[in-house]
């Protein structure tokens, strides 16, 4: 790996105000943002990714490796929590084997969004397809989860039906947000699209560094959560997301010859949905302990994307 470029990554603004944000924490800093402003700016940079992704598929062909790439997609979310559930249930319950294994097949949009900055500072370009790849990763994974803990599981270890919890999955606000915002793209015209590009492209680093520093703050605060969790969920949060962006890194390259698209590959199937799956979780499997799976998600391995991942999964891609 080459050094000069995590030595870039770590000197990136947005990845500082995220540090910040969890040295508030340990500092006790009142440094905090507001809810509401808070999830404003998750909702612009959804809405902008989503759009701008919409822009460049209408710009792009509809064809067969379009295609391959969402196939591909799917088997990632659905291979993940296949293998990793067995690993979890060595040493946990099966309902929180099954949130874990869940969260770590689906995806997180904000290191969806962190690695487009990523991207843009390496000015490496990446298809809009890669936008409905995202969205279409969530419930896979979710869906999954439930089946494998209603395998392995007590008989009331889930609540609801599997359709209910299916329409859950796609209708979760991010996804929805997304998926709705890759059509707007999509159906506006160019001249339509540039009126609000000062919005969706202009300010974008900006909201992400602030969103960025917000999550430092909340990721400050559930360190201690995850703590508690002891060795085998710490090792499982670093290991198993950097096993996935390898190996995915290298198995992208017989889909696509891009880059941008492979590392978005890579980023995808390492990164953990703490947005989702919690939501989720939280109605098909109450028994399922959040203060697990979310500080692995967020407190962990989201860091570790950003900081030490990105520039691996980058590098490993150039190589190969």
């Amino acid at each position: 790996m080459k050094l000069d470029l995590l030595l870039q990554n770590l000197t990136n603004p947005a990845l500082l105000f995220f540090v910040l944000g969890i040295l508030a924490v340990r500092f006790k800093s009142d440094l905090e943002i507001p809810n509401n402003s808070s999830k404003f700016i998750s909702l612009y940079l959804l809405f902008s990714i989503g759009f701008k992704g919409g822009q460049e598929l209408v710009h792009s062909e509809l064809n067969l490796s379009i295609l391959w790439a969402l196939f591909f997609g799917i088997v990632v979310a659905i291979a993940i929590p296949l293998y990793t559930f067995f690993i979890l249930k060595r040493k946990l319950s099966i309902e929180n084997s099954g949130a874990i294994a869940a969260a770590y097949g689906s995806v997180s949009a904000v290191t969806f969004v962190t690695a487009v900055s990523f991207l843009e500072i390496q000015n490496i370009s990446f298809n809009g397809h890669m936008v409905a790849v995202m969205a279409l990763m969530e419930a896979p994974a979710i869906i999954v989860g439930v089946i494998l803990i209603r395998l392995f599981g007590q008989k009331n270890s889930c609540n609801g039906k599997m359709g209910s919890i299916i329409k859950h999955s796609f209708t979760n606000g991010s996804v929805f947000l997304i998926m709705g915002s890759l059509i707007i793209g999509f159906l506006a015209s160019d001249k339509e699209a540039m009126g609000i590009k000062p919005f969706t492209t202009d300010i974008f680093k900006g909201f992400l560094a602030i969103f960025l520093l917000d999550m430092g703050i909340v990721c400050g605060k559930k360190i201690g959560d995850f703590l508690k969790g002891g060795w085998f969920t710490a090792l499982f949060a670093i290991l198993i997301p950097l096993i996935n962006g390898i190996v995915v890194a290298i198995l992208s390259g017989f889909i696509t010859q891009s880059n941008g698209d492979r590392f978005m590959f890579a980023v995808l199937a390492a990164s953990a949905s703490y947005i989702a799956v919690p939501a989720a979780m939280k109605m098909a499997v109450p028994k399922a302990n959040p203060g697990i799976f979310v500080p692995m998600a967020l407190a962990v391995t989201f860091p570790f994307n950003i900081t030490i991942g990105m520039p691996i999964y980058l590098a490993i891609i150039e190589a190969y």
